[in-house]
């Protein structure tokens, strides 16, 4: 196992490398850079100014008759170049990629293009958020999930069955900032009761508080968001164990545990268990990055929760590459890192397993 491990760390490299290069790639031709951003922003301000001044004077008519204001023509080149040495555009592409992959092997992620702050101190001053959302919301929603599978394909086509599977369709349904939105409005202040916090991860005297008083202060903030993504996180899961329970049940050596005597509790949990969770573990990786990124980010905007995945958005629509870059260099470490991860659940799983064998 050992040397599988090093075989998957070494993979990381290129995999890396990859990720980042397609992301460059493809933001040389990504209209409207940081540059342009800032040219738009002063023409905005020049266009202003020309409202207040009467309009009359910041005005020009081209050739075609088209007005136009001058603040958008008249930039001083020396300007231009200053901000593309500032943002590094003063530099061919490929030395631009090489300086940031020898900086990022590093973790030295620069300076923020528009928020005058070290990239890396912004995404750790937002992690705090996401993992929380991330990695609770994996753990609770597994910890329901797989037993409410296992129940369904044990007792598959009774009420029971029946009437969960309507409860976990319609929860999946719903989008789940709808589903917030309805949450604020019935217990944080809405129209009915002011039960929750409606903004950060903590409250304000939270330095104050004592040791349980801080952990109870933590989830109260959490509850509603987490309800919020795990209505739509538990059917995925819970369909997923129940179809590979059922496929496991169905095959010949469960038919021949029972046949020697084996109590259904053995057989179930002995036996099919295994094999079933196998397929479950598998969608891990995948899951947990959805909720660390894509199934949070509106969920922090909706709750006012300043995590990764809305700094990553906001930074992607104001070409901060240098934002956009290192959060991606993040979330696909931590989703490699996952998927070893899940390859050691398997070993510890189903023993039979063993990748040494295996090419990687």
């Amino acid at each position: 196992m050992g040397s599988y491990i090093v075989k998957r760390l070494l993979l990381m490299i290129p995999t890396l490398l990859g990720a980042l290069a397609i992301t460059f790639l493809v933001t040389q031709f990504v209209p409207g850079g940081p540059v342009e951003q800032l040219i738009s922003k002063l023409d905005q301000n020049s266009q202003q100014d020309a409202q207040l001044n009467g309009g009359s004077e910041n005005l020009s008519v081209d050739a075609n008759g088209n007005s136009t204001y001058r603040g958008a023509r008249g930039i001083d080149p020396a300007i231009i170049k200053k901000w593309e040495k500032q943002f590094g555009f003063d530099k061919p592409p490929l030395e631009r990629f090489g300086s940031m992959i020898w900086n990022y092997a590093r973790f030295d992620f620069g300076d923020s293009y528009f928020q005058s702050k070290p990239v890396g101190q912004l995404i750790l001053s937002k992690l705090p958020v996401s993992i929380s959302l991330g990695i609770w919301l994996m753990l609770i929603s597994y910890a329901i999930s797989i037993p409410l599978g296992i129940a369904k394909a044990v007792r598959e086509g009774t009420r029971f069955d029946v009437w969960t599977s309507a409860v976990i369709s319609f929860g999946y349904a719903i989008p789940n900032f709808i589903f917030a939105i309805f949450l604020i409005v019935l217990f944080a202040g809405g129209s009915y009761w002011n039960w929750f916090p409606l903004r950060g991860l903590t409250s304000d005297n939270f330095s104050e508080l004592s040791l349980l008083g801080k952990i109870g202060d933590y989830f109260w903030h959490l509850t509603l968001p987490l309800i919020a993504m795990g209505v739509s996180a538990f059917a995925t899961t819970t369909l997923l164990t129940k179809n590979s329970f059922l496929d496991e049940i169905r095959k010949q050596y469960v038919i021949t545990a029972r046949a020697k005597g084996l109590s259904e509790r053995r057989v179930l949990y002995g036996h099919v268990f295994r094999n079933a969770m196998l397929l479950v573990i598998s969608g891990f990786p995948g899951a947990f990055i959805s909720a660390f990124f894509t199934g949070s980010l509106l969920i922090e905007q909706v709750f006012s929760l300043d995590g990764l995945g809305l700094l990553t958005y906001k930074s992607a629509v104001n070409r901060d590459y240098a934002v956009v870059f290192a959060s991606l260099w993040v979330f696909t470490l931590i989703g490699l890192f996952i998927a070893l991860i899940s390859d050691l659940m398997y070993t510890w799983i189903d023993p039979r397993i063993d990748f040494e064998s295996r090419e990687v």
